[in-house]
């Protein structure tokens, strides 16, 4: 697999890749769902930085994920536009209290609480985005079949989960593929040619993927059905990797943060951290 490709598994020899696919699953599911419910600046902060700090240490360039991260990074900054538009007192509401920065028309005033409040959710974007590239790209997608059948679902659903995260960089190759031959008969779909004209060019492409890929699911059908697959009730997996001492302090630290996120609920009366009062 090269660097080209968009998000996939590359094995990687480092303290992440060495986890299970099952420490990872726990791991991205407790601290995504911590997270998400806390509104604790600082303990967003702590777990912006840790997640920085594992994709850091998992090896990923970012090379190989900058397309996916200015996608995200748009779609990020147009929500936060959103939240703005449609809830402009949201923050004060909240918080309870108005500060006020910027008078504007009607309800637009800028205040430090909706501010306060949008940071909060920047930190949740800026978290959340790192662990899932870390989990999806260190993580065979076998191993992570194997993962989700491990903590009770129905391994039918966990193949299909795997077959999926495994022909995504078949599909970008493909893709690859169909736009070099559309070049090589003259149709200018890179960087090169008008942006309308990119686009309709890649809505082209569609076509003879999705024709591809149909192929390769009725391939990939008749193969499973040869092998009685789905007439157990359990099966074993090839790729399951045991739980080690790694697996089992990893698992401990993400008890610990989320116990700690847990408690602070306790401490600011709730979800929110109000700087405010």
């Amino acid at each position: 697999m090269n660097n080209n490709v968009l998000i996939g598994y590359k094995q990687r020899d480092n303290f992440v890749d060495r986890l299970t696919g099952t420490t990872k699953l726990i791991g991205l599911i407790a601290l995504s769902v911590i997270g998400m419910v806390s509104f604790d600046t600082r303990f967003l902060l702590v777990l912006t930085i840790c997640s920085l700090a594992l994709f850091r240490l998992s090896g990923i360039k970012f090379r190989e994920v900058s397309f996916i991260l200015s996608f995200i990074t748009a779609f990020s900054v147009l929500n936060l536009i959103a939240v703005y538009v449609f809830g402009p007192q949201y923050g004060v509401h909240l918080y309870g209290t108005e500060h006020v920065i910027w008078q504007g028309v009607g309800p637009y005033n800028l205040t430090w609480e909706q501010l306060f409040y949008e940071f909060n959710l920047f930190l949740k974007y800026i978290f959340t985005v790192p662990l899932a590239l870390v989990f999806l790209m260190t993580t065979n997608p076998s191993e992570f079949s194997s993962s989700l059948n491990r903590i009770g679902i129905s391994y039918r659903i966990s193949y299909a989960v795997s077959l999926a995260l495994r022909y995504i960089p078949d599909v970008q190759n493909d893709y690859r593929q169909i736009s070099k031959a559309q070049q090589a008969r003259g149709n200018e779909i890179s960087r090169k040619g008008k942006l309308t004209h990119r686009v309709k060019a890649a809505a082209q492409i569609l076509l003879p993927l999705i024709f591809t890929s149909l192929d390769r699911i009725e391939t990939i059908s008749q193969a499973m059905e040869l092998r009685r697959f789905g007439k157990m009730k359990k099966r074993s997996w090839y790729a399951e990797k045991p739980m080690k001492r790694n697996d089992f302090l990893a698992l401990l630290v993400i008890a610990l943060v989320v116990l700690v996120g847990i408690y602070l609920f306790r401490v600011n009366a709730g979800r929110f951290y109000d700087p405010f009062r």
